[in-house]
């Protein structure tokens, strides 16, 4: 589950209309949402707050090990109206799980950003400002997001650790969406890494206005899915070593009448590593998962298996699929999260270690519960168990 300062950070991306789907970094956001779920370890509480629009505040404390604890502060220069309250806002915002891709859309124009006020420009660029502080570690974290323009982002991350070498690193992206397709500059301070990254969407050009409204409608229609074709290239400057990958994916579209599903093939041709993903929307419940791991320089190979399934108070697994084979089918509908009570998420590699978490919402508290497991060790099968709580106002 995202915790409260994530959650707001893509409230901020979602009011400045930046697309995070649209990136080589989330080409295989479906798979990891599924299978590479963190299960917490001992007792943690979150307590947060978005005291103004533009104001954020959380605390947290756990007891792993040693009592720890962290506290955070953010601030968007842009209002955020999502529903942050614990009690209020929608469960699917805040669990990850699978990933429906959105539509492209057109970018803004330039001046359609413009403020004019007594003939001078008055207007300021979106910025989320964002820092945390763990204790007793005195480990800091900061993050700075300023939208530069419609189409270019610049985002740097920076940690201080006494731990870490030179005590610290800094990254800097600046990132590029053109709905067709997109582009990323990496530079980090660690190792003087510099890196260049792309996605590339085939089909129509979201940019180009439809000179007809019925050529554009009839597109539409047919336009049922996306295919997506990205790499990444990276290379450090003081260890004289790099790195590359490249990726496809193709995922349906929210007017693709069966069932929704994401399939994804990344290769690392230098270190020999292939990835295939398979994921779909079995139903409003139901979501399914598989990704098969081949190394063709060591024939290591390496299958996981996982699920999603979301507790309603009522079941409308059945009417969901007749209604994804006959559109015209009609049901009465509700809102997003009126009858969701919780998700429960499980995971199998074939080594037959085990992830189970049951997420939901208890009253006015968010609730993560699960463990992991080792099969195999049968004097030792419970690896970690933990709970986290969280509670927004």
């Amino acid at each position: 589950m995202l915790d409260f300062m994530e959650h707001v950070q893509l409230a901020f991306y979602d009011a400045s209309h930046w697309n995070l789907d649209n990136s080589y970094g989330t080409l295989n956001a479906t798979a990891r949402a599924l299978l590479d779920f963190q299960t917490p370890r001992g007792l943690r509480l979150q307590i947060s707050s978005l005291a103004a629009p533009n104001f954020a505040t959380s605390y947290t404390l756990g007891n792993v090990g040693v009592v720890d604890g962290s506290v955070s502060y953010l601030y968007s220069s842009l209002p955020l109206e999502r529903k942050l309250k614990s009690s209020e806002l929608d469960l699917h915002n805040v669990i990850r799980g699978y990933r429906q891709l959105r539509e492209l859309r057109r970018p803004d124009e330039d001046w359609w950003w413009e403020i004019w006020h007594n003939g001078k420009r008055v207007d300021r660029r979106d910025t989320l400002l964002y820092g945390r502080i763990f204790l007793p570690q005195s480990r800091l974290e900061a993050l700075y997001v300023r939208r530069l323009t419609p189409t270019r982002q610049l985002r740097v991350n920076a940690v201080s650790d006494s731990n870490l070498n030179n005590g610290g690193t800094i990254l800097t992206l600046l990132q590029n969406d053109h709905g067709k397709y997109s582009t990323e500059y990496m530079y980090s301070t660690d190792s003087a890494l510099i890196g260049l990254r792309g996605l590339y969407n085939f089909g129509p050009d979201p940019r180009n206005a439809p000179t007809a409204p019925t050529t554009s409608q009839q597109v539409a229609e047919h336009m049922h899915g996306r295919f997506s074709a990205g790499a990444e290239l990276y290379y450090g400057l003081l260890n004289k070593s790099g790195g590359i990958s490249t990726g496809l994916r193709f995922a349906t579209l929210p007017n693709h009448h069966g069932f929704p599903y994401t399939m994804t093939l990344t290769l690392n041709p230098l270190m020999g590593n292939l990835s295939s993903t398979y994921a779909v929307k079995a139903g409003p419940n139901l979501a399914l998962c598989t990704r098969f791991d081949f190394n063709f320089y060591s024939y290591e190979s390496d299958l996981q298996l996982g699920c999603e399934l979301w507790r309603r108070r009522s079941n409308t697994d059945v009417e969901w699929a007749l209604k994804k084979l006959r559109p015209d089918w009609k049901r009465p509908t509700v809102a997003p999260d009126d009858d969701v009570s919780g998700i429960l998420k499980a995971r199998v590699d074939q080594h037959w270690r085990v992830g189970v978490l049951w997420e939901g919402r208890i009253k006015d508290l968010l609730f993560t519960l699960g463990a992991s497991l080792d099969l195999k060790k049968r004097e030792q099968i419970f690896r970690a168990v933990g709970i986290e709580l969280q509670y927004s106002s």
